[in-house]
């Protein structure tokens, strides 16, 4: 239950910084100040922040025009969902798995 207690508030940090983040870069924007890199919004996607990031986008209405992250940023909110609930779900059965065989 720690464990999944722990994934929780990494993936809520993960999404609150990525919405933050997508905030600032409009922000920027405006004012044609420097910006943040898109690097940084994918690899932050990529690690759990996918769902903050889109939350942005769309109430911020930042970077709707660029089809990568139209497309790229819903397909890693799946995959994202799709590995924490796996990781969640298996990790349970492959430690009880694992200490059965020894």
């Amino acid at each position: 239950m720690e464990n999944v207690t722990s994934w929780i508030i990494y993936l809520l940090a993960a999404n609150i910084i990525g919405f933050y983040l997508m905030f600032k870069d409009k922000q920027k924007a405006k004012q044609h100040a420097y910006r943040i890199p898109e690097r940084t919004f994918w690899l932050l996607a990529v690690l759990g922040g996918s769902i903050g990031i889109y939350i942005g986008m769309q109430t911020f209405r930042h970077k709707t025009k660029h089809t990568s992250f139209t497309i790229g940023i819903p397909v890693l909110i799946i995959v994202n969902l799709s590995c924490f609930i796996g990781l969640g779900f298996f990790s349970e059965e492959m430690i009880y798995f694992l200490t059965n065989l020894m």
